[in-house]
């Protein structure tokens, strides 16, 4: 029996000794790392077994690049494609920050160390030409030892990302900079140990050849400083994520058999254990209530201020809070199964993904490193043979400015920055975007499909209205919900728990007798009761004249109706339908008025379909439709060029959901549901759709911002840069403006794209 202190599941190491992470599959003796692993191992082990180590490494360990998130490391670290340094996915990682730490050292040192050199080295551009007494050959040991240390310490992992661009011919920004600072030190190095290469042309007025130490180090010192604002900016992109990890509870109180408990560590708790939560405390996974009753703050997941009372039977969802009361509850979700876990899970994958837009961005970005190194060499020789004296300065120092001020990371960041903000905007509202694709669908979408049932009202009947004469209100109620209490029907278990909702407890019934389709009859309290349809009252000899005129006001209003008679008179009726969500009137409503089309699509009859959306001021309901026939009217209204959003959330509706442009799933519905949509509505609001194309509107015109200024930047600087003002004003741009310029321009980016978190939608 082989043994290994190594998760094969997340690859992480484990603790032998800790027999809760051993588990034995196929005569293999496993090890677990205890943050889960063990739990989904159990579940299923085949399949954890046959999926990759790095789709289920622990979420806080890995890393991913905000320009290519398609790559993805177990900690922190350097982009292979692009160089920069990775950041946490989802910000779940957020206690390691060694990386924005050493650039925050690095950042400090190579200042410390730039600022002399910078006005060592301008002294003589301000009528200094001896600094200090000092001689110019003793002048240029001095940048030399200031400068080393900046270039070759503080930038060195700069130099190496352009050495691994170089050799794995993956160009990018760090090539650019690479190339320009490596030029500027070589030369200044050659200059200081071997001048005497240099003809009469390279010298300055005191014979000295002219260092580019200043140069050097102050770029290095400045692209550290872009670095180290754009990580620290972009920490603030995963706030979303960080603060829905925090909800989740570390520990949960288990029940043992023989009725005690323990408290254990969340990781711990397995499908069936039971729990205990006491007042006050946070539910730790998604179950049932078994026993007690409380009211449980569900804000964080429904939005909703309002307590909900819970008893046995009822769901539970994990990181709720528990009211007053006690409750024993059936673990059912755990781990990565559970509600937050799932929202976490999505929006972190969501912040992976590209958007269709940034397509054009990555195709320019392909060749950008090319031709700017093809503009950059064009510009040393075009003021080689056709500049000023000194020729040779002029064209290595524009050049070099060339080089710096391209650097791409600006048009990179343009459109993954604005997505991840974006997509942690919508977590904390509620909305959940599968991918980048969907936001920036959403803002086109033009026709709005939505199913009836679950998506505008609320997927189960209740009771709304209950008139009697000649008994009390509540006696009358608390007569019927005593007979229908015996039945199974869902129209009569609405009955019941209407009568519940009111403090009613309906009285004990017997002699019940139940007529298939028709109604149910008793004996409570003495008195005969008679309950169900008109047809069925009519049989027993019961006249319900008086009640058909309301009756039928109801039936329009798409409620069912029943009838009740005591001791063989009619004495009322009661209505029971699917009530209407709050806020669905509210979110036709905007949508209409922002000129989106709505649609209903339903498999209930053609009245019911009418009088709903007669009350929600729906112009076209389309009756009567098959589950299967749901995705061809929405192919239908594609035909027609509309682009089409469908909102559900049954299983009938996932492929409705995957045909349109984007589908939009109600978090309270089936998961096939909302593994089939692009976006999801956790508190199954529809006010949420409106609120979703707010923010996708607002999300792309920050995009185009981004890539407007970025595409805008380049077409300035990179002129500038050459010298085309020289000729016109005299005026040349240095490589170290040429260096801040590139640095502000990744962090402007970076800065607008987090405007976003100020959205109100």
């Amino acid at each position: 029996m082989t043994q290994t202190t190594v998760d094969p599941v997340c690859g992480m190491k484990v603790d032998p000794a800790n027999s809760k992470h051993v588990f034995e599959y196929s005569g293999l003796l496993y090890f677990f790392c205890g943050a889960g692993c063990l739990t989904k191992f159990k579940a299923d082990p085949k399949r954890y077994l046959a999926t990759p180590a790095a789709e289920l490494a622990v979420p806080g360990a890995r890393y991913t690049c905000p320009m290519h998130p398609e790559v993805l490391k177990d900690g922190p670290g350097d982009c292979p494609k692009c160089g920069m340094a990775l950041v946490p996915v989802g910000g779940a990682a957020t206690a390691d920050d060694t990386e924005l730490q050493d650039l925050k050292r690095s950042l400090w040192i190579g200042a410390a160390l730039s600022v002399p050199l910078f006005l060592l080295a301008m002294a003589p551009m301000l009528g200094f030409h001896e600094p200090l007494g000092l001689q110019p050959h003793l002048r240029g040991w001095i940048e030399f030892a200031l400068g080393t240390p900046v270039v070759l310490w503080v930038g060195w992992p700069i130099l190496r990302k352009f050495w691994l661009s170089i050799t794995g011919w993956n160009l990018n920004m760090y090539t650019l900079i690479g190339l320009g600072v490596g030029l500027a030190y070589l030369f200044s190095l050659a200059a200081i140990f071997l001048p005497g290469l240099f003809p009469q042309e390279f010298r300055e007025h005191d014979g000295a050849v002219g260092t580019y130490f200043e140069a050097a180090a102050v770029i290095v010192t400045l692209v550290v400083l872009g670095d180290y604002l754009q990580l620290r900016a972009m920490g603030q992109t995963s706030q979303a994520i960080q603060q829905l990890l925090k909800l989740a509870p570390n520990l949960a109180w288990r029940l043992r058999a023989d009725g005690t408990e323990d408290q254990v560590a969340l990781e711990s708790v397995a499908v069936g254990d039971r729990l205990r939560v006491k007042p006050g405390e946070k539910i730790p996974v998604d179950g049932t209530v078994l026993e007690g009753a409380s009211r449980v703050d569900e804000s964080m997941m429904t939005g909703e201020p309002v307590p909900v009372a819970k008893a046995a039977g009822d769901k539970v969802v994990g990181a709720t809070v528990n009211g007053n009361g006690s409750l024993v509850i059936r673990a059912e979700r755990v781990g990565a199964d559970t509600l937050l876990s799932r929202i976490v899970h999505m929006v972190g994958e969501a912040q992976r993904t590209r958007a269709p837009i940034q397509r054009l961005a990555d195709i320019i970005a392909a060749y950008f490193v090319q031709i700017v190194v093809a503009i950059a060499v064009v510009t040393a020789l075009v003021w080689w043979f056709a500049g000023p004296e000194p020729k040779f300065a002029y064209a290595f120092l524009n050049a070099i400015a060339v080089l710096i001020i391209a650097c791409p990371c600006a048009v990179g960041l343009a459109t993954p920055i604005s997505m991840t903000v974006a997509m942690g905007q919508g977590a904390r509202a509620g909305i959940l975007f599968r991918n980048a694709e969907a936001i920036e669908r959403m803002r086109d979408i033009d026709t709005v499909v939505v199913d009836k049932t679950g998506t505008l009202t609320l997927g189960h009947p209740a009771l709304t209205d209950f008139v009697v004469e000649g008994i009390p209100e509540n006696e009358a109620l608390a007569l019927v919900a005593g007979v229908e209490q015996l039945s199974e029907h869902p129209i009569a278990l609405a009955i019941v728990e209407g009568a519940k909702a009111r403090g009613l407890v309906p009285q004990t019934a017997g002699a019940f007798e139940a007529v298939n389709g028709l109604g149910v009859q008793a004996e409570v309290a003495g008195k005969r009761v008679l309950v169900g349809s008109r047809g069925f009252l009519a049989q027993r000899k019961v006249d319900t004249n008086a009640w058909d005129a309301r009756a039928e006001a109801w039936r329009i209003e798409a409620k069912t109706v029943v009838y009740f008679a005591v001791d063989g008179r009619a004495a009322g009726i009661a209505a029971v339908a699917d009530p209407i969500k709050d806020g669905t009137r509210e979110a036709i409503a905007t949508l209409k008025q922002s000129g989106v089309r709505v649609v209903m699509l339903t498999g209930d009859s053609r009245s019911t379909a009418e009088a709903v959306a007669r009350q929600l001021g729906i112009e076209e309901a389309l009756a009567e439709v098959l589950p299967e026939d749901k995705a061809g009217h929405v192919k239908r209204l594609q035909a027609e060029g509309r682009k089409v959003a469908m909102a559900g959330d049954g299983i009938n509706d996932a492929p409705a959901l995957a045909q349109a442009d984007v589908g939009i799933a109600m978090g309270t519905g089936a998961d096939v549901a909302m593994e089939s949509a692009g976006v999801t509505l956790v508190k199954g609001d529809l006010r949420g759709i409106a609120r979703a194309a707010v923010l996708s509107r607002a999300t792309m015109r920050n995009i185009r911002q981004n890539l407007s200024f970025a595409f805008g930047y380049n077409a300035l600087g990179i002129p500038l840069a050459a010298g085309v003002l020289y000729p016109v004003f005299g005026l040349l741009l240095s490589p170290i403006f040429a260096g801040a310029a590139m640095a502000l321009s990744s962090v402007s980016v970076v800065t607008n794209s987090l405007r976003l978190n100020r959205l109100r939608f």
